[in-house]
């Protein structure tokens, strides 16, 4: 008798491994043209923290708000779940289920993801810095900006590797006549 993790991992497996919509992630290039809609979905999330931030409170900032991440689900979700059918879940099934190559792969992907979310991190906290310098004592951050800004710090921590995976995948090799 199996336990509901081992049949959610098998799932999970079973999900990646059908091929829905399979000319839309064909090619490298189209692999690609996915990895940058995540890219841009991550960076609507990351626009509306300035725009939160400048805004609150007011209902015109809670509108943003809202109209911001809305766009930024609606292209995130599907491209997301393309990318993991892409790249077979390298970056997000257990090691279990994947082979030395594509363990080597997700090796490679989480460093080069590990040093872009560090250049991230850095510059937020180069930013806190500087604002907290120039505003005094009295600086403090609205609630909804730091919602924003936790969310896309979030969604882009898991994520990101899952792009990079995308962007490097090669095409196959082709058939040999």
């Amino acid at each position: 008798m199996s336990t509901w993790k081992e049949n959610l991992s098998q799932a999970r497996v079973d999900a990646v491994e059908r091929d829905r919509l399979p000319g839309w992630y064909a090619t490298q290039g189209r692999r690609r043209l996915i990895a940058s809609a995540v890219a841009l979905s991550l960076a609507l999330l990351w626009v509306d923290v300035p725009v939160s931030w400048a805004g609150a409170p007011s209902d015109g900032a809670d509108l943003s708000d809202f109209a911001l991440l809305a766009l930024s689900m609606v292209i995130y979700f599907p491209a997301v779940t393309l990318l993991n059918i892409a790249t077979r879940g390298v970056v997000n099934l257990a090691e279990r289920h994947l082979d030395e190559r594509q363990l080597a792969e997700r090796l490679r992907t989480v460093a080069i993801a590990h040093r872009g979310t560090t250049g991230i991190l850095v510059a937020l906290f180069v930013t806190a810095i500087a604002l907290g310098a120039t505003q005094g004592r009295d600086y403090s951050m609205p609630g909804d900006a730091f919602f924003s800004l936790a969310l896309a710090l979030a969604l882009t921590h898991f994520v990101i590797p899952l792009v990079v995976s995308g962007w490097r995948l090669p095409d196959p090799p082709g058939d040999d006549d």
